[in-house]
């Protein structure tokens, strides 16, 4: 009887690249743990083409490659690295904790973002620290999956990142301040909020304060009104309190967006070559977006108004759209009365994701 398992090992040192890739895809559908090693020997192949197909395979044997690939982890060979950490990635479970956990620290980005993927799905506490310093890596994939490894930990996470909201790095209690944004603890609310007022670095408080929106604990609506009042933290501050939905937030809102006339605007440059754009608009966009999350119809007026400036017509015909009834019929008159074809085809899509379709009624 034939042993098809050994006859595809055998073929994995086969002088055609073809007929070695075919091997290893075929020892990943046979599922047969003798595979392991050769599959792992195969990660060497100078074909990458193989090595793909010995990747595929290493992956779909699962737990029975697990060990075997996390002593890849330290291998010489780089190669065999990258691709022992990117297969754990997928497939990682305990038995390769250490083994991960070491390789957060590896020289190389693509091993160090594969295994903060890998303790995504183990989930154990003992990654915290570790993780949180991944959070200040100079590579943003390799950030990003630290952040993602801390949320799936989940509350444990909390207390030391707690702690390094009083870093004496910036750097570092930027990066706390984001991964506690993506765990919305209830806990972090007061130190954030202090954070907000006391800390020494502008982008710190900034993200505070979006992070205080995420959250989304009321009793941080007073402390993000008077954020409008600070130029520095005017737009993370409207991003949320329309985040919260918080009407306590509408008068302001609505000053704001009447605030900058469109003549203001006559005969300035695009916003590429005019640094009043990025000082000026940015709060107005955002402000007009808070107001369609909020949803209060006295918003209304203040949104058809903007429609005439050019610089908020797209967004406030966007915003008009979550307001039902209450914005259809003021845009029914106002396409009565427009003269500009660029105002009435704004108006118009505006319409008719509303519902309305030409011919309901007479105009």
């Amino acid at each position: 009887m034939t042993d098809s398992v050994a006859e595809h090992i055998a073929a994995l040192d086969d002088e055609d690249w073809g007929v070695r890739e075919d091997a290893a895809a075929a020892l990943g559908q046979l599922g047969d743990p003798r595979s392991v090693q050769p599959l792992i020997r195969t990660l060497r192949d100078p074909d990458r083409a193989v090595r793909e197909a010995a990747t595929s395979s290493l992956t779909a044997l699962g737990q029975s490659a697990v060990l075997s690939l996390g002593f890849c982890l330290h291998d010489p060979n780089l190669q065999v690295q990258e691709a022992a950490a990117s297969i754990l990635a997928t497939i990682a479970d305990d038995q390769v904790f250490e083994p991960l956990l070491s390789a957060l620290l590896n020289p190389n980005w693509i091993v160090r973002m594969s295994a903060a993927k890998g303790l995504t799905r183990i989930k154990d506490p003992r990654s915290i620290d570790t993780l949180i310093l991944l959070l200040q890596d100079k590579v943003p994939a390799v950030r990003n999956e630290a952040g993602r490894a801390i949320q799936a930990i989940g509350e444990a996470s909390v207390p030391p990142l707690l702690r390094e909201l009083q870093n004496p790095n910036w750097r570092v209690r930027l990066r706390a301040v984001e991964a506690l944004t993506l765990l919305k603890p209830q806990i972090a609310v007061e130190p954030l909020m202090n954070l907000v007022k006391t800390d020494s670095d502008t982008a710190v408080r900034q993200d505070a304060v979006r992070a205080l929106g995420y959250i989304g604990d009321t009793q941080v609506i007073p402390l993000l009104l008077a954020s409008l009042n600070q130029s520095s933290l005017k737009l993370p501050a409207i991003e949320s309190l329309g985040h919260m939905r918080a009407v306590e937030a509408l008068p302001q809102l609505i000053a704001l967006v009447k605030s900058l006339p469109a003549d203001a605007y006559e005969d300035r440059m695009e916003g590429c070559t005019d640094p009043q754009y990025k000082e000026e608009l940015p709060p107005l966009e955002a402000a007009v977006k808070a107001l369609a999350k909020i949803g209060d119809s006295q918003a209304v007026p203040v949104l058809l108004q903007a429609l005439h400036s050019t610089l908020l017509r797209q967004e406030a015909a966007e915003a008009l759209t979550h307001f039902g009834p209450a914005a259809k019929t003021p845009l029914l008159q106002l396409l009565k009365t427009a003269q500009s074809d660029n105002l009435r085809r704004h108006v118009l899509e505006s319409l008719a994701r509303l519902g309305w379709r030409p011919g309901q009624i007479r105009l």
